[in-house]
């Protein structure tokens, strides 16, 4: 399946006194990126969240190679890396959209959770989910 990049403008509010994008944005533009990817597969996450299964944040790290500003336009993809049906892994690269420059790089890991917080399979909870996640799977090259 072929995945488009998730498109984000700059807001001029996610900048910060030197006129960059603060850093913490860059994190939530991972999790917009996620859940647009998770649209695209077609399991958008409130109908995902319905069936009471949620998906935390177990780690996740940036890299910032270079400034984004207010109203620039970026593309941002997010690359599932790892998925074992308990838990996945994923990659981000963030360009502009412009000139195609990386301007960072990060990673993020997620576990499945049920209604009671409990570790679940996705194997055995839906079968339809896990077979399109293992089918998106692009292993980090070595």
């Amino acid at each position: 399946m072929e995945l488009k990049p998730y498109l984000r403008h700059v807001n001029y509010y996610e900048t910060d006194q030197m006129a960059i994008v603060h850093h913490s944005n860059y994190i939530r533009w991972f999790e917009e990126a996620r859940l647009d990817f998770m649209d695209q597969i077609g399991y958008n996450y409130r109908k995902f969240e319905k069936t009471g299964l949620i998906i935390p944040v177990v780690d996740v790290s940036c890299k910032y190679l270079v400034s984004a500003k207010y109203d620039d336009t970026l593309s941002i993809r997010a690359i599932l890396t790892q998925f074992t049906g308990v838990r996945m892994a994923f990659r981000y690269e963030v360009r502009f959209r412009d000139t195609g420059e990386l301007a960072a790089t990060g990673t993020s890991t997620h576990c499945f959770l049920d209604e009671n917080r409990k570790p679940v399979s996705i194997k055995h909870r839906d079968r339809a989910l896990y077979d399109a996640m293992v089918a998106c799977v692009e292993p980090e090259s070595v």
